[in-house]
């Protein structure tokens, strides 16, 4: 008997991602805002209307900003502040990641993170994947007390990591998760399950749509994005979440 059952989970945008990836059969939902930039903390507006239409966990990133995960005082604040508003709220769990400058777990505000979390479940999100030596950060993760990693072993796919992630779920030996993710789908998630040998996969099936806008503007873009990007939404796929978790369970 497998010391953790195999789950899988989805990273969505909002609540109609959530919707439609517990529809396909996932197991547990990322919930984040702003995908465009790797993802980025949800309001509670939405965090609330989650907890009302879930029927699957959710755990919530952490992240008051897109780029790097080297944070001011001022952005630690915040997190610890989110993370209080979740924990009130009953939210299953969060997803948090903190660096020093020189690539390592910042050790002293995940536990301050993870402390503050408890009751719910802490994931380090792909901060891990930046770091200098995965081994080491391993340890530190399990040190600071997180259950779980998402890791696509530290290159932009599960397929070029899969070294890698094969020796981080051997390291982890039941004392953390690990979870695989990068350019997961129907294609290559069981062969990259029966390779590595991880607890969960994590991916996002999005497919992108036309707005339903009539009337456009074309003098305005809002964010400095493409003006066709303004007509076009981002959202998760169902069929493809069910065809990926198919996949990933016959292997």
């Amino acid at each position: 008997m497998p010391r953790h059952p195999f789950k899988i989970e989805i990273c969505v945008e909002g609540i109609d991602g959530l919707v439609a990836a517990q529809a396909g059969g996932a197991d547990r939902v990322e919930l984040c805002a702003s995908l465009l930039e790797g993802g980025l903390t949800p309001s509670l507006g939405v965090v609330r209307e989650a907890l009302r239409v879930a029927t699957i966990p959710f755990h919530v990133i952490i992240r008051p900003r897109g780029g790097d995960f080297l944070y001011s005082e001022l952005e630690f604040a915040s997190m610890l502040e989110d993370i209080k508003a979740l924990r009130e709220l009953n939210v299953p769990g969060v997803v948090i990641g903190c660096l020093t400058a020189d690539g390592k777990i910042d050790e002293a505000r995940t536990k301050a993170l993870v402390d503050a979390a408890r009751p719910m479940k802490v994931t380090c999100h792909r901060a891990f994947d930046m770091t200098d030596d995965y081994r080491e950060a391993l340890e530190t993760l399990i040190r600071a007390g997180v259950d779980r990693v998402l890791t696509s072993g530290q290159r932009d796919t599960a397929q070029e990591g899969i070294d890698i992630l094969k020796d981080t779920a051997m390291l982890a030996d039941g004392r953390i998760v690990v979870m695989a993710c990068g350019g997961l789908d129907e294609s290559n998630i069981a062969a990259i399950r029966t390779a590595t040998g991880v607890n969960e996969m994590h991916f996002a099936a999005l497919k992108t749509v036309k707005s339903g806008m009539g009337f456009r503007n074309p003098h305005v873009g809002m964010g400095g994005t493409a003006l066709e990007r303004e007509y076009e939404i981002t959202l998760t796929d169902t069929e493809a979440v069910r065809r990926t978790i198919a996949a990933a369970k016959a292997a």
